[in-house]
C-alpha cells in the first residue's frame, strides 16, 4: 500500500514559517498534484515528503509505516526533479541503472528493470547516448526512467515539464497520464501551471501561504471553489469579482443589489440558513458565463477596453461604470469593439457567492453539472 497520510505539518526557515500545519491523505494509486503560486510552500512540501527537510512538527505515514524521521534513502520513494539531474558523463543506460548498482542489486535484475522502463518510455534507442545528445523531452523521459527502475511505493515529481516548450509539455503531460494509468502507482506532482494539476489529477491540493485551500477533484475546484483564492486560481481567464450586497432572503432565495446591479440579482442556495442583511458580499461569475445583452437585461455597464481575437473565441476586457474591470469570452465571431460600450447579464445560475470572510457560500449546480462532478468522484474511488 501506497497511501499517504499528513497530519499537522510545519516548517520554517528561521521566522519565516512555511507550512502552517498541513493535513492530507491520499489514497493508494492517486495522481495529486501539489498547486499554488510560487512560495505558497508546494516544493517545501514535497521535499518533506522527500525526506529532504528537517521538519518543526508533524508526522508523515506512508502506507502503514511512519517515515518521519527515515532517511530519505530509505523511504522507497522516487523523485523526479525540474532540471533532470543527469549524470553527463554516463549514458543513458548507466544513468539507469547506476543507483540499483549501487544498492548492490544484481546484474540481471537491473537488465530486467532498465529494459522495461525503456520500453514503457520509448527510449531504448537512446540507451547508448549521453545527456549532451538528447532533446529536452528525452532528457525528461530519462529522468523519470531513472525513478521507474527504483519500482517505489510513491513518485515524487517537482515541476518536471517547466523546461520545455509549450508543444512538448502538452505531449509529456500525455505522457505522463499514460504513465501513470500504466503503473498504477502514487504520484505526486509540483506545478504552477493550473492546466497541467486539472487534466494530470486524480485530485488537486490548492496552497495558499502554506495553507491548504482545498483539496478536492479538478471539477470541484472550478464548479465548487471553498473560497475566493481558490476562484480567482482556478480558471483562465481568472473569475470575475462584484462586491454587492445581500438585501432579502425568503427560504434559499438570497437576493443581492447594489455595487453597481441595475436590478436585483436572486440567487438559490443550498441551505436556508440565514444571512445577515444588508451584508457585504463578494458575487463571483467566470468569464465565459457573462452575455452581452442589451441595455434593459443587463446587470453591470461598461466600456470595452481591449478585445483579444483568439480565433475561436474573444475575451472582452472591460472597466466598469462603477469601478473595477471584468473580463467576458465571447464567440470568436462576435462584433463586439473596443471602446464600445456593453451591458453584461450575470445569469443566476452560474453565479458564486462568497461572505465577508471569502468563504464560499454553497449554491445549487445544475443537473449536468453535478452529475459530471459525481461522475469524477466515483472515477477516483474505484
Amino acid at each position: 500500500m501506497a497511501a499517504i497520510r499528513i497530519d499537522n505539518l510545519r516548517k520554517g526557515f528561521g521566522s519565516l514559517e512555511v507550512l502552517k500545519g498541513i493535513n492530507l491523505d491520499i489514497a493508494d494509486g492517486e495522481f495529486v498534484c501539489f498547486l499554488g503560486p510560487s512560495g505558497c510552500g508546494k516544493s517545501t512540501l514535497l521535499r518533506s515528503i522527500a525526506g529532504l527537510e528537517d521538519l518543526d512538527g508533524g508526522s508523515i505515514h506512508l502506507g502503514d509505516r511512519d517515515i518521519t524521521d527515515v532517511a530519505s534513502a530509505k523511504r522507497d520513494i522516487a523523485m523526479v526533479f525540474q532540471n533532470y539531474a543527469l549524470y553527463p558523463h554516463m549514458n543513458v543506460r548507466k544513468n539507469l541503472s547506476f543507483g540499483l548498482a549501487l544498492n548492490g542489486m544484481k546484474r540481471d535484475e537491473i537488465d530486467r528493470r532498465v529494459e522495461s522502463a525503456a520500453d514503457i518510455l520509448r527510449i531504448k534507442e537512446l540507451l547508448a547516448r549521453k545527456p549532451r545528445q538528447l532533446s529536452g523531452g528525452q532528457r525528461q523521459r530519462v529522468a523519470i526512467g531513472r525513478a521507474i527502475v527504483r519500482e517505489p511505493k510513491l513518485f515524487l515529481l517537482d515541476e518536471p515539464l517547466s523546461n520545455l516548450d509549450a508543444g512538448l509539455r502538452v505531449t509529456m503531460r500525455v505522457e505522463l497520464a499514460a504513465l501513470h494509468e500504466r503503473l498504477g502507482v502514487t504520484m505526486i506532482y509540483v506545478t504552477h501551471d493550473q492546466v497541467e494539476a486539472m487534466t494530470l489529477s486524480d485530485r488537486v491540493v490548492v496552497l495558499d501561504k502554506g495553507k491548504v485551500s482545498q483539496f478536492g477533484t479538478p471539477l470541484e475546484l472550478f464548479y465548487q471553489p471553498a473560497n475566493l483564492f481558490v476562484a480567482g486560481f482556478i480558471g483562465s481567464p481568472r473569475m470575475n469579482f462584484v462586491t454587492t450586497e445581500v438585501t432579502s432572503q425568503v427560504d434559499t432565495a438570497v437576493t443581492l443589489n447594489g455595487g453597481g446591479l441595475a436590478h436585483p440579482l436572486t440567487l438559490e442556495m443550498l441551505s436556508a440558513a440565514p444571512v445577515a442583511k444588508p451584508k457585504s458580499v463578494t458575487l463571483g461569475i467566470r468569464p465565459d458565463k457573462i452575455e452581452l445583452v442589451s441595455a434593459e437585461e443587463g446587470h453591470l455597464v461598461g466600456d470595452v477596453r481591449l478585445v483579444e481575437r483568439l480565433g475561436t473565441e474573444s475575451h472582452v476586457h472591460i472597466s466598469l461604470q462603477n469601478g473595477g474591470d471584468m473580463t467576458a469570452v465571447v464567440r470568436g465571431t462576435h462584433p463586439v469593439s473596443a471602446r464600445e460600450r456593453v451591458h453584461l447579464r450575470l445569469p443566476a445560475e452560474h453565479c458564486h457567492l462568497f461572505d465577508g470572510d471569502g468563504q464560499s457560500v454553497a449554491r445549487r449546480l445544475d443537473g449536468e453539472t453535478q452529475a459530471l462532478i459525481n461522475q469524477e468522484k466515483a472515477k477516483r474511488v474505484a
